[in-house]
């Protein structure tokens, strides 16, 4: 199966084409969406899909959607609870090096994931990444985090900017320009985020975030739009081309991420970091294109985390 090579999304999956495939445990793909997204990113050569579920399930789903298994490994578990508990073993034990997310809710696989003893917890706090296809966007925009904190104090924000700063120097995309966003961009005692976005810069400033580019607080106009950020005489090289939008809260992101789907016709691609691997959380809702890019995003930045680990050390 071949895709065309004209957006970003298509540049990802390609790109994860030229890799060898990692083998990836789907906990409890028990419906059509998420079956038939691990079959499609195994033929094209993203992931090699161990399904983790019961396998009857498995099978008749597969049969009545006609989808084909193939030489498919399935680990046979009896419910969802027991699949994502399955799953996180075949991670931790090395049989796989990538987790994504089934017919399960998401609260039921991370809870697995950020068990003490027997999940994937790793010095980062997890948080979740949404790499969006804008249409009317020059670039890739990062959002971040829209599923997993919900009200992130200023450590985990600073882990959440560290964790989305090396996805897109992993992804092969460069240092990113990171805006952090707040309802306006002065530094004001009301507005708790906006001086936590002055802090977070600082932090920046004295090496304890490196990789990236910040600059907050941020309007979101001020910072994806070079002409507001003219306007308003904000001076930096992150305002007006930012790439990776920090949000106050989940709340936040949650709005600016389906805001963006829904009226402005983005595809939303999401990936949890954090965790010892990548973590492939599509919703529902996703279109097969945002799945495959998912997938794509997560088998990149496995192989990058591969190669990291096994470079020798200076």
């Amino acid at each position: 199966m071949s895709l065309p090579t004209s957006t970003h999304y298509d540049k990802l999956i390609a790109r994860a084409q030229t890799l060898e495939a990692a083998p990836c445990a789907i906990a409890h793909p028990c419906d059509e969406p998420s079956l038939s997204a691990a079959l499609e990113a195994r033929d094209l050569g993203l992931l090699r899909p161990i399904l983790v579920g019961p396998e009857g399930k498995i099978r008749d789903t597969a049969a009545q959607f006609k989808l084909n298994l193939g030489d498919a490994r399935i680990v046979d578990a009896p419910h969802s609870h027991a699949a994502a508990e399955s799953a996180v073993a075949l991670v931790r034990s090395g049989e796989a090096s990538l987790l994504m997310k089934g017919s399960l809710h998401t609260d039921e696989l991370m809870h697995e994931v950020v068990a003490r003893a027997t999940g994937l917890r790793s010095g980062r706090r997890i948080s979740h990444v949404f790499i969006m296809e804008v249409p009317t966007y020059a670039e890739p925009l990062f959002i971040t985090d829209a599923a997993i904190n919900i009200f992130p104090d200023l450590e985990t924000k600073a882990d959440i900017i560290r964790n989305v700063i090396d996805l897109h120097l992993g992804l092969g995309l460069g240092e990113p320009r990171v805006a952090i966003l707040s309802a306006v961009e002065q530094v004001t005692p009301s507005i708790p985020s906006t001086i936590e976005a002055a802090a977070l810069c600082k932090m920046a400033d004295r090496g304890q975030i490196a990789g990236g580019v910040l600059d907050g607080p941020l309007a979101l106009d001020n910072a994806i739009s070079p002409d507001a950020a003219r306007i308003k005489g904000i001076r930096s090289p992150v305002a007006g081309v930012a790439q990776v939008l920090v949000v106050p809260d989940l709340e936040a992101g949650n709005m600016l991420a389906k805001n963006l789907t829904f009226l402005a016709n983005a595809e939303a691609a999401g990936i949890v970091l954090g965790a010892r691997v990548p973590i492939i959380l599509t919703s529902r809702a996703d279109g097969p294109r945002s799945r495959l890019a998912s997938c794509a995003v997560a088998a990149i930045y496995a192989n990058h985390l591969a190669q990291q680990q096994a470079r020798p050390l200076a």
